[in-house]
């Protein structure tokens, strides 16, 4: 049983100002890509033609949608060339009035779409499939390991501020002890060895002051004028 050949969809750009040298540089980069991939190709791409290659590429995507009603995730880029277009010719004055040929060339580009088979879209399907459930996998590791990283997280400075917490009190603590300290405690002892030394030093003063009112007393009353003046 002869192979029955997917319909393909056809985006042609006309007189199109670029050498095909150029064009077919950025064409050979999404022959055989599905469109997603072309298109993120094409995205990245610093080459002049690939801005006019995307939006032929777009083009053949909504012809594909529009006229064979094939949706955009099950085409791929089957064929993709540049032919050369006529070359329009220029002359530019040189030395000693001479003329050098200049040739503006054109290029008529051509991307071609076409669905999948069945069976590759079949493979594709499931590949998608295990990828997808890989990467929810993949997620819920990182999702658990970021939870159990952010609970660590939160034990430690739970603890921090726990130990925090407590130095704070002690330090309240000492304060409190610093404030209420209790006057020094003397004893008897002390005290009373205290008030017999200040009897002690009481007494050479006291008797310094009778012996000069005695002498005052002995002293004559007249004992300021001389004996000769009488």
């Amino acid at each position: 049983m002869p192979e029955t050949k997917t319909p393909e969809t056809v985006a042609r750009l006309r007189h199109h100002r670029t050498s095909p040298s150029k064009v077919r540089e950025v064409l050979r980069l999404i022959v055989g890509k599905d469109v997603a991939d072309a298109r993120e190709t094409l995205r990245f791409c610093e080459r002049g033609p690939a801005e006019t290659v995307m939006k032929l590429l777009d083009s053949a995507v909504a012809n594909a949608e529009h006229n064979d009603n094939v949706p955009e995730e099950e085409l791929f880029v089957t064929r993709a060339f540049a032919d050369e277009g006529p070359t329009m010719k220029r002359w530019r004055p040189r030395a000693r009035g001479r003329g050098t040929r200049i040739r503006k060339r054109t290029s008529h580009i051509t991307v071609v779409v076409a669905r999948y088979q069945d069976e590759e879209l079949d493979r594709r399907r499931q590949r998608e499939a295990a990828d997808t459930q890989a990467q929810r996998a993949s997620r819920r590791r990182r999702v658990q390991a970021s939870q159990r990283k952010a609970e660590r997280e939160a034990a430690r400075h739970a603890e921090h501020d726990h130990e925090h917490d407590e130095e704070l009190v002690d330090e309240h603590d000492e304060e409190l002890v610093d404030e209420v300290a209790p006057a020094p405690v003397v004893e008897e002892a002390d005290v009373e060895e205290t008030e017999l030394d200040a009897k002690d030093a009481e007494v050479p003063e006291a008797e310094e002051d009778v012996a000069a009112s005695a002498e005052a007393d002995e002293a004559p009353e007249g004992s300021g004028e001389p004996e000769g003046s009488k």
